[in-house]
């Protein structure tokens, strides 16, 4: 039976329909294409559309007149991975390279489901049918059920209550053992005694009762013990998995979270680990008391009967098979499922945050058919899983009813020939009742455990995740900052893609440095490995004659003071987002710092003044005051170095002046590094430093540059012809103040 693809991927675009009509190749004939990816990057990581299809058994790419196909075969590998924000497509045949492509993560979900219909149709000979193909994996290594045991790190600091729960389990299962066995001397030594004329032994009935009912009281007083003890422990394990997995996040650079979707991390703490968390509370104790249950029935049914015994266990091979097969098959959906939700979660954490601009360009619809596409995904994957289970499940019934019925055959036989009596065939037929209720619901433990088995490597795919800015064995310690740092050949690839090379520049403490180039050139990339938010690929960056990476991250970051573009703002009072960094300051250092900042008066002017609530992201406040609330926040801290990326490009005139006279409070006596489009912003600098393809083309002041005539100077001048132009056009006068 073939997959269905269509639910996968949208009809192909009409221009692409018309770009393959125009070719005349076999493997484009008929034109049905099974799946179809727009890559978004050429071989220079520039953006260039071209498109990667499966038709029929072939794999076509096909960019501008430019087309070539390859037959899809065994030992042809079609791999993907990224690096920093870049994802990238492998075509190999054994060690062979056959073709590479480049793509932007905005089209990963796409190349995901291209790779799956390609292993699908390489293997699609070996598929069962009505079970999950392999189109549904995602992973080269899907999750495998011995994941859950990566877990005990985080179960071992319980193991004496987890020792107990297990010593209550057993004692319970015994109990609950009990009254089938106390049938036995009910049936043969009074009711049937009773039913041939004796008399019935009171007496002895009520010790039979009243053994019943105390071994009811043992079993429902030990089981509720269990559960409540087991229930504690996975709550704490889940709630140590969840700060372990958040902690190590913040931990990972900002490598990791440029190929990185929001929604998909979010989903992995929340919903992974609940569902691990109820699967170690719920699920797994079921597990191993059905487990101990079946085992220790079938102890006492070979006691009684051997042969009986037998039989009754006559199922047990073929639903252990069924359950290894089906688990195998599940696994697979289960990894599936957990990432197209992370899909429509990235909907939702792309939509509602950026609604302002979603209303502010009428793309509702727009964002509405992007989440019902993704949930209609999701559904359709669910449907894939839930075929396989709906065939599994009413399977194991069916074979626990034969079971059943073959038992009273062969009971009934054994009565007749008197090689048992009727209290054994009563018993065994209690026993059996609960040998095969319990196998029944342990087999519907299994889709619990594949959810959790792939929530679980979902989790450690982040726990096993190595920061690429990682902590020093032995940090030095900081001590008293002078700032002086000092770059030496420093280099950086970001993705295949070389961002600055050989980069040589001494900052002396105290000194005001500023970045200019044109964008691309490399200026955020120089800030943000100075701030050691990436480490250097090539050479070193010192402070204070001290590599930063042998400082601790934490310490070294304290001495830095960032204002960025685009400031954020944490949901919650105004005093808390100017004392983000330092916590523990009093009311009167945060006021301090406010009316250095020239922030006090407007925050004064505020209902609540330094205790209103700021909206999510700030978006109560302008941008304006959003800004100064942010220089203020650095203030706080006290840096010795001081970095400003862009911090007055995006308001009016009347607020830059503002906020640079805010800044200029900020920079006294500090090491600075600025950015700034506009060059007149950064006249007080010391020293300008221009960038160009990542290299550092000029280095001196405003005047001697200009003089120069070099880089510097042309920039210059196209920021005045542009706002001159401006102006010319019917601009507002302020304009060319800005530049």
């Amino acid at each position: 039976m073939e997959p269905d693809f269509s639910a996968l991927s949208p009809p192909l675009p009409a221009h692409w329909q018309d770009s393959l009509a125009a070719q005349s190749l076999p493997a484009l004939q008929p034109l049905s294409p099974r799946a179809w990816i727009e890559l978004d990057l050429d071989a220079g990581l520039r953006f260039n559309k071209s498109l990667l299809l499966i038709n029929g058994d072939f794999l076509v790419w096909v960019n501008g007149t430019q087309c070539q196909t390859w037959p899809i075969q065994a030992g042809l590998d079609l791999s993907h991975s990224d690096h920093a924000g870049v994802g990238c497509l492998r075509l190999q045949q054994s060690d062979t390279l056959l073709a590479l492509w480049h793509y932007t993560l905005a089209v990963n979900p796409q190349v995901l489901r291209l790779q799956a219909a390609f292993q699908n149709e390489q293997h699609a000979s070996q598929m069962p049918v009505g079970f999950l193909s392999d189109d549904d994996l995602l992973d080269d290594k899907p999750p495998s059920t011995w994941t859950l045991f990566k877990l005990w790190r985080f179960a071992k600091p319980y193991k004496k209550e987890l020792f107990f729960g297990l010593i209550l389990t057993l004692a319970s299962t015994g109990a609950t053992l009990v009254p089938p066995y106390l049938t036995m001397p009910l049936m043969d030594n009074i009711l049937i005694p009773y039913e041939r004329g004796q008399p019935i032994d009171f007496d002895l009935a009520r010790l039979y009762l009243g053994a019943l009912l105390a071994a009811a009281l043992l079993a429902w007083g030990l089981g509720w013990w269990r559960t409540y003890l087991l229930a504690l422990v996975s709550e704490r394990i889940g709630a140590d998995l969840r700060n372990t997995t958040f902690e190590h996040l913040l931990k990972l650079s900002l490598e990791y979270f440029g190929g990185k979707r929001t929604g998909d991390l979010i989903a992995r703490i929340g919903t992974e680990t609940d569902r691990i968390c109820v699967f170690l509370s719920l699920y797994l104790l079921d597990f191993i008391t059905d487990l101990i249950m079946i085992i220790m029935t079938a102890a006492i049914l070979a006691s009684i009967d051997p042969l009986l015994a037998l039989v009754t266990l006559a199922p047990l091979p073929f639903i252990a098979w069924m359950i290894h097969v089906v688990r195998d098959k599940l696994r697979y959906g289960f990894e599936k499922i957990d990432r197209i939700w992370g899909e429509v979660t990235n909907v939702l954490t792309d939509t509602i945050p950026g609604i302002r601009v979603v209303k502010a360009f009428a793309q509702e619809k727009r964002e509405l058919k992007r989440f019902v596409d993704s949930n209609h995904h999701n559904l359709q994957i669910n449907d894939r899983v839930n075929r396989v289970w709906s065939l599994f499940t009413p399977t194991v019934t069916l074979l626990t009813e034969v079971g059943l019925l073959v038992v009273w055959a062969f009971g009934i036989w054994q009565v007749a020939n008197n090689n048992v009596s009727v209290g054994v065939l009563v018993a065994f037929l209690a026993y059996i009742g609960r040998f095969y209720i319990r196998l029944d619901t342990m087999s519907r433990i299994v889709s619990h455990t594949q959810k959790a088995a792939a929530g679980t490597k979902r989790i450690f795919d982040i726990l096993d995740h190595v920061s690429s800015v990682p902590e020093p064995v032995n940090p030095a310690p900081l001590g008293p900052i002078q700032g002086k740092i000092d770059l030496r050949g420093v280099g950086f690839r970001y993705g295949n893609r070389a961002v600055t090379k050989g980069i040589d520049l001494h900052i002396a403490p105290g000194e005001m440095i500023g970045l200019v180039g044109h964008s691309g050139s490399g200026k955020s990339t120089l800030v943000n490995l100075i701030c050691r938010f990436y480490d250097v690929s090539e050479g070193s960056i010192t402070l204070d004659g001290r590599d930063v990476r042998s400082i601790g991250i934490a310490d070294y970051r304290k001495c830095i003071g960032l204002v960025l573009q685009e400031p954020f703002l944490f949901f919650g009072t105004i005093a808390d987002n100017i004392a983000y960094g330092k916590p523990d300051a009093s009311r009167e250092e945060i006021i301090e710092a406010a009316r250095a900042a020239h922030a006090h008066e407007f925050i004064l002017r505020l209902p609540l003044g330094y205790d209103s609530l700021v909206g999510e992201r700030g978006q109560s406040l302008s941008g304006g005051e959003r800004q100064r609330i942010s220089i203020a926040r650095a203030l706080l801290i006290n840096p010795s170095i001081l970095i400003l990326d862009e911090a007055t490009s995006s308001v009016d005139t009347t607020t830059e002046k503002e906020i640079q006279r805010a800044l200029d409070n900020l920079v006294k006596g500090r090491t600075t590094i600025a950015i700034a489009h506009r060059l007149s912003t950064l006249r007080k600098a010391d020293r300008l430093v221009v960038l160009d393809k990542g290299e550092i083309v000029e280095i001196g002041s405003h005047d001697d540059l200009m003089e120069a005539q070099g880089a510097y100077y042309q920039l210059y001048q196209a920021q005045i012809r542009h706002a001159t132009e401006l102006v010319e056009g019917g601009a507002i006068g302020e304009t060319l103040e800005k530049a």
